[in-house]
């Protein structure tokens, strides 16, 4: 290894030195054996070899640039907003416990004690999978740009089965009863078109062509980041006639409230308005699983109802489609109604 690196002995301990783009690094070994320090150089120089970093150069990394690598990731692709702050939220959550630590430091064991922390503060197991998921991200981010070498195996909670709240028709007509006049509108669009809350609130005029009776989703503002085409059924040209009516001076939104944007006040009034209903702990998004079924129903082609709703994959849309205590009770009237007629030949 002459010329390229070497052992020396400091008191009872042997080390290793080594050269890399000009910068001389010196490392223990923490052994007294000078063969574990040769294995150590060995391992440093077969590391740079492949491009990989430094072990002292790898051991400086921290968290917090981790984090920082992995949101300046997201802002240079351009998400929205809202997923973005959706980013930092997963951040904030990881900082509270390994924002002290190095990236070497953060092992499979820390992150199983981090999840015992989160659960044990009431996190659900999907929020915590979330929130590992993203620190999977910063690893890969890491090692893609060469400050890490390697990444520990990340660990997964089970999780709850998802959920398969559907909206009747009764419960939509008596939620939207007591919503506020700004928000019917909203409930209005999203129980016909089955998209997701955030690309209706960020949904703009120039989205909206009238005279064709289409809506435009841009790319930008899907969860998906590929855009889509709504044909405007008559109730959807109605809300879109309705809201043209309501826009104000200056505000481009379809939804708004005074020209406010409602897409951080609507959780608020949405809850009083399922409790007042009798219905509490009804979620927007039952809206989404609701039209999905309603489209089936209805004879609708399943590729033409996953991009009218903007399913990208077909899992996901299955899961969407469940039965509900309806659909089950027809199926077993229709079932009684066969056997007795098969009966009576």
């Amino acid at each position: 290894m002459r010329g390229m690196g070497g052992v020396f002995k400091r008191g009872p301990v042997w080390w290793i030195r080594y050269s890399h783009r000009g910068r001389k690094h010196r490392e223990s070994s923490k052994s007294p054996e000078r063969a574990i320090a040769v294995a150590l150089l060995k391992q440093r120089l077969a590391d740079l070899g492949h491009g990989r970093p430094s072990g002292p150069d790898e051991e400086r990394v921290t968290f917090d640039q981790l984090a920082a690598d992995y949101i300046a990731e997201r802002a240079l692709k351009g998400v929205p907003a809202a997923r973005l702050q959706w980013s930092r939220a997963r951040v904030a959550n990881l900082k509270t416990f390994f924002g002290a630590m190095r990236g070497v430091d953060i092992t499979t064991s820390a992150m199983r004690e981090y999840a015992r922390v989160r659960r044990g503060k009431g996190a659900e197991p999907g929020t915590v999978n979330r929130d590992l998921g993203v620190l999977s991200r910063m690893f890969t981010l890491a090692m893609q740009g060469g400050k890490l070498s390697r990444r520990p195996y990340i660990p997964r909670l089970p999780e709850n089965s998802p959920r398969q709240g559907f909206m009747e028709h009764a419960d939509y007509l008596a939620i939207r009863e007591h919503l506020p006049t700004h928000y019917r509108d909203v409930l209005d669009f999203g129980y016909l078109s089955g998209w997701r809350r955030g690309e209706i609130l960020t949904l703009e005029w120039r989205d909206v062509d009238r005279a064709a009776g289409v809506v435009r989703l841009r790319p930008e503002v899907s969860k998906t980041r590929e855009g889509r085409v709504l044909v405007l059924s008559g109730p959807l040209q109605d809300v879109m006639e309705r809201r043209w009516k309501a826009r104000a001076l200056g505000c481009p939104l379809v939804f708004h409230r005074d020209g406010l944007t409602l897409e951080h006040h609507f959780e608020g009034p949405w809850r009083r308005a399922c409790k007042s209903a009798g219905l509490p702990g009804k979620l927007f998004h039952d809206l989404r699983r609701t039209a999905v079924r309603n489209m089936v129903r209805a004879g609708i082609p399943e590729r033409v109802a996953m991009q009218v709703s903007g399913h990208k994959t077909r899992s996901i849309f299955d899961r969407y489609n469940i039965v509900s205590e309806a659909d089950l009770r027809s199926a077993a009237d229709r079932l009684a109604a066969y056997v007795q007629a098969a009966g009576a030949r």
